[in-house]
């Protein structure tokens, strides 16, 4: 059965939500302000105005054997990532009028993630699914670790993982 739909509009959560058109305007401020905060998924709408990105890239081997929701993935597969890495600050360093030194940045990417090029990760990390989410979170983790450690950098670092030109993951962490 497929519903009528006619007349209908676009579909609306209107079940769940209620109906906000005949709610003042001034009231509707503080809605919007805690869903902006609620649903944020970067760096930028936590009110980090300035942020540098770079960009690498490395190949892997990986299956997600014995794992029938992963289909034919489940065999051992390569795949080529693109990491974009982005770097977001409060202010820019006061002496330099920078986010972050970007040939360290990007010196401390291919770094990184040379750990996993031309890896199997089912030798690294035997037993984990390796998804691209995964990835991302182990990669923005040692990354995280070399820019408070080394640079001091104060802010957060996301890490986007391609795994496709239509696919991505994406971990973020505050340095």
């Amino acid at each position: 059965n497929i519903p009528n739909l006619k007349n209908k509009g676009t579909m609306t959560h209107s079940r769940l939500l209620p109906s906000f058109s005949s709610w003042p305007v001034f009231l509707l401020f503080p809605l919007i302000i805690l869903s902006s905060l609620l649903f944020a998924s970067d760096a930028r709408s936590f009110g980090l105005p300035y942020s540098l990105g770079i960009r690498d890239s490395f190949m892997i081997a990986h299956s997600f054997a014995e794992n029938p929701d992963f289909g034919p993935a489940q065999s051992l597969h390569g795949a080529t990532y693109t990491c974009d890495c982005t770097f977001s600050c409060e202010k820019l360093h006061k002496r330099n009028n920078w986010v972050v030194d970007i040939g360290f940045a990007g010196t401390a990417l291919k770094e990184e993630l040379s750990k996993y090029n031309f890896k199997n990760l089912d030798d690294m990390f035997p037993g984990t699914m390796t998804t691209t989410e995964f990835m991302a979170q182990i990669i923005c983790e040692g990354i995280a670790a070399r820019m408070k450690s080394e640079c001091n950098f104060k802010g957060s670092v996301e890490i986007k993982l391609h795994e496709s030109h239509c696919a991505w993951a994406t971990y973020t962490m505050d340095v």
